[in-house]
């Protein structure tokens, strides 16, 4: 519900809600409001309970830099080894991506474009890489969609997972780490502008 934007950042958690629509005690509700607070996407207020996280702008900006030095890393280290299979489950990715464009359908190209990058950094095959990443995703959710929200923006950024896609396959390691270190400063700048340009803190 958090992945889907249905639960947004400030809302809060009412666990008697969530345990009738999943059909479940208040417990594994309460854990799982847990397990989201350790992973950054809750936070516990004391006698009030459980919210989604507000990510602070300045916090967002440098989660994105950070992620497309990752990114470029994934990209890096896959593109000289990419096999035939690992390039068409991508492409299935990309092709259902346009798929949810044509549909103007986010709620389907969020959580595939998600998949998509995901894959990418699995295949890299480097397990601190994939740990370090799942930790940004888990924060970074609660900012992501913003950018694919913008009128147009899904079909652009799934032209550019056809251009990462690409260098992959032509394994150009250069190509595909700046390919994709590029697509995801993209999605910075038109949140917060150019690099080094930091929103003020509380915005």
């Amino acid at each position: 519900m958090v992945e889907t934007g249905e639960l947004t950042a400030g809302s809060r958690l009412n666990e008697n809600s969530l345990a009738a629509r999943l059909g479940v005690s208040r417990g594994p509700i309460r854990e799982a409001c847990r397990g989201l607070e350790q992973g950054g996407l809750v936070t516990l207020i004391a006698n009030r309970g459980f919210f989604i996280r507000e990510l602070e702008s300045r916090e967002a900006a440098e989660l994105y830099e950070i992620r497309g030095a990752l990114y470029a890393l994934a990209g890096r280290i896959l593109a000289p080894k990419i096999t035939v299979k690992q390039a068409a489950e991508l492409q299935g990715y990309i092709d259902t991506m346009q798929g949810a464009v044509a549909e103007n359908n986010l709620n389907v190209f969020y959580p595939t474009n998600l998949r998509f990058h995901e894959a990418i950094v699995q295949f890299s095959g480097n397990e601190r890489l994939m740990s370090e990443c799942v930790s940004i995703h888990r924060e970074m959710h609660l900012f992501r969609r913003r950018t694919l929200d913008i009128p147009g923006r899904m079909s652009i950024s799934n032209e550019e997972h056809r251009t990462i896609l690409k260098w992959l396959v032509e394994h150009d390691a250069d190509k595909a780490a700046a390919e994709l270190e590029h697509h995801v400063l993209t999605s910075r700048e038109v949140l917060f502008g150019p690099m080094g340009a930091y929103p003020k803190e509380g915005s």
